[in-house]
């Protein structure tokens, strides 16, 4: 980058005072918070993601260095937001995924609700497969129940995205059942929401690294301790205390 379009002091420094600002009223919106869904909330995190971003950029343009700032579930591969700024309709665009860990209880509870429907005829075993089982019980229960109870149906949770795109008019119906998810445009994006395993990953390595760091502090203190106030310690240790009676 040449020295002409490098930002200015005095550009980092306002891109530091907004994030402050940034900080302050999502302090006050998580603290005024209706509920663990408050829109208000969302919208201030997104606010200051976006304050922290426009700073670390800005800070590394002008002086080479990087903040310790990282927004969970950004994904830089999304381009900018070019949709309208007051959407006129809106899709919620959701994946889960699951891994199928106890067949014969998910069977099981398909069975039970192939028995309590009426209309099931008795030579009925749609439950009888894995297959068969999966679509009773998505046909009979809402996504949001099956991902709060998947344990009691075999499955384990995997990785799983919510996006939110903005459209200036909602769809007709029927236009869009026959591809649901080909017409997404990255850039109408509103916001996403990821939830994996890796970012738990991502935080164990990091508690490794730190215990590792101990660890080397501690040996390094070892090395440098006078060897005879580790004998002297060690032969405090080895005495028995004192018998008074003897004495």
């Amino acid at each position: 980058m040449s020295d002409a379009a490098q930002p200015t002091a005095a550009e980092v420094r306002a891109a530091a005072e907004a994030v402050k600002t940034a900080l302050d009223r999502h302090l006050a919106a998580v603290e005024r918070r209706s509920g663990e869904d408050d829109p208000a909330v969302y919208e201030a995190f997104n606010e200051l993601a976006a304050a922290a971003e426009a700073y670390d950029e800005l800070l590394y343009d002008r002086y080479d260095e990087v903040t310790p700032f990282e927004i969970p579930g950004a994904d830089d591969s999304l381009p900018p937001y070019t949709g309208p700024e007051e959407p006129n309709a809106l899709s919620v665009l959701i994946r889960r995924d699951y891994a199928v860990v106890e067949p014969q209880r998910l069977m099981a509870q398909a069975r039970r609700v192939e028995a309590a429907d009426d209309e099931a005829g008795p030579d009925t075993d749609v439950s009888g497969t894995v297959h068969g089982a999966l679509g009773i019980l998505f046909g009979e229960f809402e996504p949001d129940e099956i991902a709060s109870r998947h344990k009691e149906f075999g499955l384990e949770e995997a990785d799983s995205t919510l996006w939110v795109t903005a459209a200036d008019e909602p769809a007709d119906p029927g236009e869009w059942l026959e591809a649901p998810f080909e017409q997404v445009d990255p850039q109408r994006v509103v916001c996403r929401f990821d939830v994996s395993a890796v970012f738990d990953d991502e935080l164990d390595d990091e508690e490794d690294d730190e215990d590792d760091v101990e660890d080397v502090e501690d040996l390094e203190d070892d090395l440098d301790a006078d060897p005879d106030e580790i004998l002297d310690e060690d032969e405090d240790e080895d005495l028995e205390p004192l018998d008074v009676e003897r004495l």
